[in-house]
């Protein structure tokens, strides 16, 4: 998985409200830029205040552990170990659980699971920075130097014996969801607990929650999903190439990468992995990136309880025997095909092309919580014919969202939680596939498209831009401002 810049930020939409509506206090919180990433939380308790109270449980963890697991910090503990050399440092019990989980993934999965991938990933960075794919000397030497063993434990002890560049992500993330939402769910009136950090879940107490799992070859977070699963106390992790990675003279290379031989993951794209414990279901969602069907089927053997699904290069999909088990179909479903008969007269959208959406929400420092954003198309009549996007906490806070509110007072867009791979913190990107809200391909012509955000007792902005949806592909740059740092439109073939 990506590293982790671990300070304190998929379920990146609307928490349908009424998901819990036999509950009387259910929260809602978005974060960006926590552990490198964004945070979803869904809380649901018998009141308000004991899912706010919840909340700062969560939050009070992630920030404890931080402190400790970080690596881009130099004050962290992990960071200070590591300035150590061949001396039995007492570390914190959660550090030595961290380091010890490495000794024994790294075991299972023949090598695979490593910390010192990152002095691998460093050899890409710079490869692509200087635009020059590594040498073969270089490969041996940095896969020589991640292989070996870079620390001993003792009681309470962690002996620091190499100079290789060493990371915690691949477990970090996992560790810290398991902790907080374990001492979130004990707080008193706590009946269910969702947590999503960075695509990957936890879902803990009374509650079942659906999951989306993106879509590789289209990863906007509205997109059409490859599959949704109900999970109940259970962790999902997914891991893939699509989000994160170098490119050298025009290839794109993956951000995972076999330690073994320094070479990135090639032939898996994604893989998302179901088990009740989260350490357990990252540390294979990774190691599947890597390892081949045949390796992967045989350690998943090996893990009561796994499931997972593979997806490689050329699209085909490989499945736990028991995975159609965690399946559900989606509700209130329209024929993708659906073309309403006042459209036949006119030149309609095509089917096979779509336009991306892609924005960055500003990073402010001490902030944490991801304003409110309303994404929508209106036509030429200024009449809104596609609601993309609601993100928010509270109904009672969507008047700030003032546009989106004068031109539909709408409250929900029902979506589910979504497991993808790690995005970068702030950085989304959403999809219109040319249908109104009724499912139906609308005309070729001119429409806007409104990217609005608003922050509690913050600030307020909106984009909006004129584009012609004439069949021709084009791409248009958005100028940015105080919340929305960028923003760009691509009209494109699928």
């Amino acid at each position: 998985m990506p590293a982790l810049n671990i300070g304190l930020a998929s379920l990146v939409s609307a928490i349908p409200q009424a998901s819990a509506s036999s509950h009387s206090g259910i929260l809602s919180a978005h974060f960006d830029h926590i552990l490198g990433t964004s945070m979803d939380l869904k809380i649901i308790a018998n009141t308000f205040e004991m899912a706010e109270k919840a909340e700062k449980v969560v939050l009070d963890e992630i920030k404890r552990l931080s402190h400790i697991l970080g690596s881009f910090d130099s004050s962290t503990e992990f960071s200070r170990w590591q300035k150590t050399m061949h001396e039995a440092v007492p570390v914190s019990d959660e550090l030595h659980s961290v380091l010890q989980s490495f000794d024994v993934w790294n075991k299972k999965t023949s090598g695979v699971i490593q910390s010192a991938a990152e002095e691998v990933n460093q050899l890409w960075n710079l490869a692509a920075m200087e635009n020059k794919l590594p040498s073969k000397d270089q490969l041996v030497e940095a896969a020589s130097k991640a292989n070996l063993a870079h620390w001993e434990l003792g009681e309470g002890t962690a002996t620091h014996i190499t100079d290789a560049a060493l990371r915690l992500h691949t477990f970090a993330k996992s560790f810290i969801m398991d902790q907080a939402s374990e001492k979130a769910i004990q707080e008193a009136g706590v009946e269910g607990l969702v947590i999503n950090i960075g695509g990957d879940l936890m879902v803990k107490g009374n509650y079942t929650e659906k999951i989306a799992l993106t879509d590789p070859r289209n990863s906007s977070e509205n997109a059409e999903p490859i599959a949704i699963v109900a999970l109940h106390n259970k962790a999902v992790a997914t891991s893939g190439d699509y989000r994160r990675g170098v490119e050298i003279n025009g290839e794109k290379y993956s951000h995972v990468v076999d330690p073994r031989t320094a070479l990135p993951a090639e032939e898996i794209i994604s893989a998302t992995v179901i088990h009740p414990d989260a350490v357990t279901a990252g540390a294979l969602a990774t190691a599947f990136n890597v390892l081949t069907i045949a390796e992967s089927k045989a350690l998943a053997l090996t893990i009561p309880g796994i499931e997972f699904l593979l997806m490689n290069r050329e699209g085909r999909i490989t499945t736990s025997e028991n995975w159609s088990d965690q399946l559900i179909s989606s509700e209130n479903e329209v024929a993708k095909s659906s073309i309403s008969m006042v459209n036949l007269k006119e030149k309609v959208w095509s089917a096979n092309q779509e336009l991306v959406i892609n924005f960055e929400l500003a990073r402010f420092e001490g902030r944490f919580r991801r304003p409110f954003v309303a994404v929508w198309i209106e036509d030429e009549n200024h009449k809104p014919v596609r609601r993309i996007a609601l993100w928010y906490n509270k109904p009672r806070w969507l008047p700030d969202l003032r546009s989106w509110y004068a031109a539909q007072r709408a409250s929900e867009i029902d979506v589910t939680s979504i497991t993808g791979a790690t995005r970068p913190a702030g950085n989304y990107a959403l999809v219109w596939d040319g249908k109104n809200d009724a499912g139906q391909y609308v005309n070729q012509g001119k429409y806007t498209v409104f990217v609005e955000a608003a922050r509690e007792h913050g600030t307020y902005q909106l984009i909006k831009q004129e584009m012609n949806f004439d069949g021709k592909p084009k791409d248009q740059v958005l100028p940015g401002n105080e919340e929305i740092t960028s923003a760009s439109l691509a009209y494109r073939n699928k």
